[in-house]
């Protein structure tokens, strides 16, 4: 079979797995699950990396398909998946269309973007320090479960605008210019606790 099997994408897979099936839920009008998925891609994505790097022996070939196969599930999880879930939460309509495909759109050019860059190391510094050029297309999983968690506080109509505003605004980050400075582990351990937070509080509430 073509491709690399090894464990260096095992976490990658399973992300990518955790969204379809979120997809799937989403479609069947199950959105709590569907955002617990989003954010379990989230959080494997955060590893992936970690572990595709300790694996030390991987060949040239096998590093860039995991560069590859990375940003292609990234699509999938944080582009094409949120998308789904805002449009089946109600942003449709010409403003809503134009919305989904400005993100899908900033998506796609920050993956490809930051494929380029990565393949070339130009995403570290001269002291060693790595950082993103323009919002990670991942935010996406920490960024949706919290506006999630707030129509539960307001009215419909607030919620569907900042659906809107966080589609647009998150979409135009990915490919607005600016350094974005790799998070630390006690940043991403923060994120995670936010994060989960805002599961635990969405599964009890009712609306």
């Amino acid at each position: 079979m073509i491709g690399f099997y090894n464990y260096s994408v095992v976490l990658t897979y399973i992300s990518l797995a955790s969204s379809v099936f979120g997809m799937i839920m989403a479609i069947q009008g199950n959105f709590k699950v569907a955002i617990v998925c989003l954010a379990f891609s989230g959080l494997c994505d955060m590893f992936d990396g970690k572990v595709a790097r300790a694996m030390k022996n991987r060949s040239e070939d096998a590093k860039a398909f995991g560069v590859q196969i990375d940003s292609l599930c990234d699509m999938v999880c944080f582009g094409i998946f949120p998308s789904l879930i805002c449009y089946l939460l109600g942003v449709r309509g010409a403003l809503g269309l134009a919305v989904i495909v400005l993100y899908c759109t900033a998506s796609v050019i920050r993956l490809a973007y930051f494929n380029v860059m990565e393949m070339k190391g130009a995403l570290v510094t001269e002291d060693n320090h790595k950082y993103y050029r323009g919002l990670p297309i991942t935010s996406m999983a920490v960024v949706l479960p919290l506006v999630f968690l707030v129509q539960f506080f307001v009215s419909e109509a607030i919620f569907l605008v900042i659906l809107y505003l966080a589609l647009f605004i998150v979409g135009t980050l990915f490919i607005v210019d600016f350094k974005f400075w790799k998070p630390k582990n006690s940043t991403l351990a923060m994120l995670v606790a936010v994060v989960a937070v805002a599961l635990v509080g969405m599964a009890f509430l009712k609306k």
